[in-house]
């Protein structure tokens, strides 16, 4: 079983990329904010999806060197973006935001785990 990623790249830069989506939702964007009303999360609630991704920021940097904990963050990542696609389609919200931020951000998410997983 892999339990350190090889390469390491993946996993950082999809920190690094989760890094400035957490730093966008402070205060959020217009199209993020489009986008979490478009699939009627309450505002109560956005706090969460920071410190969902910035949990999984730290996961993936820390998995850099302790076994197991990349992988971990980046299956959780990956759950992230599958339950957000799940929001999308119940909502029926299915511009530009659903094809573009929600779906390539699972896509990149999947291709971090499978590149740094693969043999």
């Amino acid at each position: 079983m892999i339990l350190l990623p090889d390469p390491w790249w993946p996993h950082a830069l999809l920190a690094v990329i989760l890094l400035g989506d957490a730093m966008a939702s402070l205060r959020p964007l217009r199209f993020i904010r489009d986008c979490l009303e478009g699939v009627e999360l309450p505002a109560q609630w956005w706090w969460a999806l920071i410190v969902v991704k910035l949990l999984a920021v730290t996961g993936l940097i820390a998995g850099i060197w302790v076994p197991g904990v990349a992988v971990s963050a980046n299956v959780g990542i990956v759950v992230y973006f599958l339950c957000a696609a799940a929001a999308h389609l119940r909502a029926q919200f299915l511009g530009r935001a659903f094809w573009l931020n929600c779906l390539g951000m699972l896509g990149l998410s999947v291709g971090a785990l499978v590149i740094s997983l693969a043999p």
